[in-house]
């Protein structure tokens, strides 16, 4: 593959891949921080990439890395939490989207790669590096607890009303 092929590629995907990173970080420019880090790493290595046909799903295993670094990154440095920087407060207020960032990483990960970046659980299984078995685990045991954390929510704003 070459540059022009990637960056014809990386159009198609960089979407994907802010969406991907907007929900793990939660904020717009972390989010761009992110997906510009992942582009320059995805074409200083494009070498490496050994099966093109993959090229989306190790695109997302970068952005996902990097998303990692900068999530570690923040909890060494910020001993508070970070105000939103844009009008996205309203997406920010969504309930599934609270009770996305309470699963732990190993259950939000599948759910955030399948049902808001597009990723078949057979893709998912790749960009995780893990069984797709597993991956359909995962993904059946985030939904039973999104459920069920939903469903509590709803019992508690019946209440309040």
């Amino acid at each position: 593959m070459n540059e022009n092929e990637f960056a014809d590629k990386i159009q198609n995907l960089r979407s994907k891949l802010y969406r991907t990173a907007y929900l793990y970080l939660g904020s717009e420019a972390a989010a761009l921080d992110a997906v510009d880090e992942t582009v320059y790493k995805g074409l200083t290595s494009l070498k490496g990439l050994r099966q093109p046909e993959y090229f989306s799903t190790w695109m997302m295993r970068i952005l996902i890395n990097e998303c990692k670094t900068e999530l570690r990154r923040r909890n060494h440095t910020a001993a508070f939490e970070e105000l939103p920087e844009t009008a996205s407060e309203q997406f920010d207020a969504l309930p599934i989207r609270e009770a996305i960032l309470k699963l732990p990483s190993e259950l939000k990960e599948p759910v955030i790669l399948r049902y808001f970046s597009g990723f078949t659980t057979a893709e998912t299984a790749l960009a995780l590096k893990i069984p797709q078995g597993t991956a359909a685990t995962r993904l059946r045991r985030a939904l039973k607890l999104l459920r069920l954390e939903l469903s509590e929510e709803e019992v508690i704003n019946e209440q309040k009303q």
